[in-house]
């Protein structure tokens, strides 16, 4: 009797053929993705407004920064600004993929961000303000890690990606809060 080293797959493959060949139209988003796909648009796109704001925010605080070390810290305002703008458009394009539309709404920003875009014109409160923002963000982006867990990896590892740099940028500015 020869044994077999086969094992059973864990899955039914021509089903999943099947199923690859229907609804076409949707991309990237198949019948068995697990999560509420019209919860899963509006949580990106409050996350977009997030980094639309912070865009926004980093862009101006860029431009107006005065002082003895305006230099330095509008060049960490640039840096920080490109970033969220990089993050943007991630999950913009991660929205698109799901299917969803990406709402850049300027209209519609301020009711779907978590983060202020800031009233102060004061070197260090500017700085400050970025901190707060940043600060926010990564509880926002923890909270969503959570959600998309384990039934969306890709939405999951996109949003660690932007967490890291979100906690990177909150370790600068309280570098430069700490120095004065």
């Amino acid at each position: 009797m020869i044994e077999s080293n086969e094992k059973a797959s864990p899955y039914n493959l021509d089903e999943i053929k099947n199923d690859a060949r229907t609804s076409l139209e949707q991309g990237a988003v198949t019948r068995d993705y697990p999560l509420d796909l019209t919860q899963a648009h509006k949580l990106l796109n409050a996350a977009l407004a997030t980094e639309i704001m912070c865009v926004m925010r980093y862009r101006h605080h860029q431009i107006i920064a005065k002082g003895i070390d305006r230099p330095q810290i509008s060049a960490e305002f640039k840096e920080h600004g490109d970033d969220e703008q990089r993050h943007m458009m991630m999950i913009a394009e991660r929205i698109n993929q799901l299917g969803g539309n990406p709402d850049f709404n300027p209209g519609t920003v301020l009711q779907r961000t978590a983060t202020e875009y800031g009233t102060s014109t004061d070197l260090l409160k500017l700085v400050e303000e970025d901190l707060i923002a940043e600060r926010i963000a990564i509880m926002v982006y923890r909270e969503l890690i959570e959600w998309f867990g384990t039934k969306d990896p890709t939405t999951r590892r996109m949003l660690e990606d932007i967490l890291k740099d979100e906690e990177d940028h909150a370790d600068d500015l309280s570098d430069i809060l700490n120095k004065k």
